[in-house]
């Protein structure tokens, strides 16, 4: 990983306004600085996540940058009636 990206994730880690992005850039850190995904899924998050769940924030990561560390539109419950 080259300079940038570690600081990118390191100022997504400590000002990024969502606590989930937060966790996120965290959990790539703890990934780049060595520790092995499952490890930081399981031990060293926030809450004890999957470890195909950081894989996939890994993979998005790699393949998108920044923009998709985010929750994205469209997930999550739906409202049960909307006017």
């Amino acid at each position: 990983m080259c300079i940038e990206e570690r600081e990118a994730r390191e100022d997504l880690r400590d000002h990024a306004p969502k606590p989930s992005v937060r966790e996120r850039a965290a959990a790539l850190l703890l990934i780049a600085s060595g520790i092995p995904p499952a490890v930081a899924a399981r031990d060293r998050v926030l809450r004890p996540r999957h470890p195909e769940t950081v894989d996939r924030w890994l993979n998005r990561w790699d393949a998108e940058g920044i923009e998709r560390l985010p929750i994205r539109d469209g997930r999550g419950r739906k409202p049960a009636f909307s006017p």
